[in-house]
């Protein structure tokens, strides 16, 4: 699938409410295709912890987060939306140059972020932030979907008011799709949905106060339900308990998995 076909593929996917799984190595892509989504995210957090890195730390390159997604797409031939964090680097340029590798890559769709990789000072300032966002859809030029995001609540910056505010901001520049991780409540949600109205609405998982069925999502409005690095964290927390089971003594338990040759056959040949 060329570049243009995955994104136009991966629009057309907004104007309904879809699943949109994170995928972060070979097997979990092609597995999650199988099971049947339409198209993957890449997870910064699994490409850091899998390197033994901490996430939104800048300790992934933008080089080695697209390779990964590069290889999602590879594998699986779906639309792909790369988590690019915050473009990785303080300027709209940065944020441009990596929109424009993003597209050379063959992704569908990318996301850039707020943040600043800076804990003392972990979100830009809301001007900052507007015109990394400018920049990044000037590079778009409708080539890719772009998803603007505000970090505020993954931070302690608890304002729903400020967040809605950047979002929107967002949306007037052109982001095709807007994102506050982190969100509350049901209701915080649809008052995001309702601001930024008629462009889409990710979410992660659900609202902070506990996850709600997707019909529920989709009736508050939300268009896309991503996963971020939870897939990644069920496999971790299915690891400590084979953990403590091998620890036991428990061998057999531990052993317990997929079968090689099931993940081996959705693979390429050669």
């Amino acid at each position: 699938m060329s570049q243009p076909q995955a994104y136009e593929r991966f629009l057309a996917l907004h104007q309904r409410t879809f699943i949109m799984p994170n995928a972060w190595d070979g097997a979990s892509a092609v597995l999650l295709k199988r099971a049947g989504f339409e198209a993957l995210g890449s997870t910064s957090l699994a490409i850091a912890f899998a390197m033994g890195r901490n996430d939104g730390a800048h300790a992934v390159s933008r080089e080695l987060a697209l390779d990964n997604a590069i290889m999602l797409a590879r594998l699986t031939d779906l639309p792909v939306n790369g988590d690019l964090e915050d473009g990785f680097g303080p300027t709209a340029q940065d944020c441009a140059l990596t929109v424009r590798a993003a597209i050379d890559a063959g992704l569908a769709g990318l996301g850039i972020e707020d943040t600043t990789a800076d804990p003392q000072n972990p979100i830009h300032d809301f001007d900052a932030a507007v015109a990394r966002i400018k920049g990044a859809v000037q590079a778009a030029r409708g080539r890719i979907v772009l998803t603007a995001r505000t970090d505020n609540f993954l931070h302690g910056r608890l304002d729903l008011d400020d967040t809605i505010r950047r979002l929107v901001a967002f949306a007037e520049c052109g982001a095709d799709v807007l994102y506050a991780p982190g969100l509350p409540d049901l209701e915080a949600i649809k008052k995001v949905v309702r601001a930024v109205a008629p462009r889409p609405v990710n979410v992660v998982v659900g609202p902070r106060s506990g996850p709600v069925p997707l019909n529920v999502l989709a009736e508050a409005g939300v268009k896309r339900v991503s996963l971020g690095g939870a897939l990644y964290r069920r496999v971790m927390a299915d690891l400590v308990d084979a953990a403590q089971a091998l620890k036991a003594g428990d061998i057999a338990s531990a052993a317990k998995g997929i079968a090689a040759g099931e993940i081996a056959a959705l693979l390429p040949k050669s």
